[in-house]
């Protein structure tokens, strides 16, 4: 598929392989971004890392500080009292063996699952269906919990997933284009903060390979990490 007139002239106010300062970066992403609705930002990250291997591979949430702007949909597997917790800490769907089912079925009306530990065995089955789309409940993604009103509130507030794909890149969204550039650059840098102190300790080489920070219908824009990096750390973030 060619590409669109505003993307040409979006692509042409970014200079290729350029590492901005990440607020020019910001800048140039939320310029570019003409589509008539509010495009996400994305922060995509290539690590030098080897995800074959199991002491290398990045996963983990974060709690962004202003949020992605999207209102994420979430399912709670649960049963008794948990069922209740979830209801009121705002899940819009919650229930056991009957969703179990659902799902198999084919329904994905949600952006986010949550369980209870004693659920999992049922929650199981669905690994084939929500694995590929990275939904399935995972211990260390604090997904898997019996505080599940408090999963429910981190996730509606803005918890994201992030994890390595097969290459060692991450893809994050930071936000909204309707964002301020202040606000971005904040869940920017609390984004790459995380990754920074996730880094494995049998990682070596160059660690950050690279960063782009992008539009849903706009270019990539890179940044210069190792000058984001300094102020992150001179900040104490």
């Amino acid at each position: 598929m060619s590409k669109g007139k505003r993307y040409r002239a979006a692509h042409e106010q970014v200079v290729h392989m350029k590492n901005y300062d990440l607020n020019e970066a910001l800048g140039l992403v939320k310029g570019g971004a003409k589509a008539k609705f509010d495009e996400t930002v994305e922060l995509s990250a290539r690590l030098g890392v080897d995800p074959r291997h199991s002491d290398q591979q990045i996963r983990g949430t974060i709690s962004l500080p202003h949020g992605t702007g999207k209102t994420v949909r979430v399912l709670v597997f649960a049963k008794g009292e948990k069922v209740t917790e979830a209801e009121k800490a705002g899940a819009d769907f919650v229930g056991g063996e009957d969703f179990v089912k659902k799902v198999q079925g084919g329904w994905l009306d949600f952006d986010a699952v949550i369980s209870t530990p004693d659920m999992m065995r049922d929650v199981g089955k669905l690994g084939r269906v929500l694995g590929p789309r990275s939904l399935m409940p995972n211990p260390k993604s604090g997904s898997v919990t019996f505080e599940v009103g408090k999963a429910v509130k981190e996730v509606k507030a803005g918890r994201i997933e992030y994890r390595t794909d097969k290459t060692g890149n991450i893809h994050v969204p930071i936000g909204k284009v309707s964002f301020s550039a202040d606000n971005l650059a904040e869940n920017a840098r609390t984004v790459l903060g995380e990754l920074n102190r996730a880094k494995p300790a049998a990682a070596k080489g160059t660690y950050w390979k690279s960063v782009t920070l992008s539009s849903t219908m706009g270019p990539g824009v890179r940044i210069d990490i190792g000058a984001t990096l300094l102020q992150i750390s001179s900040q104490g973030a």
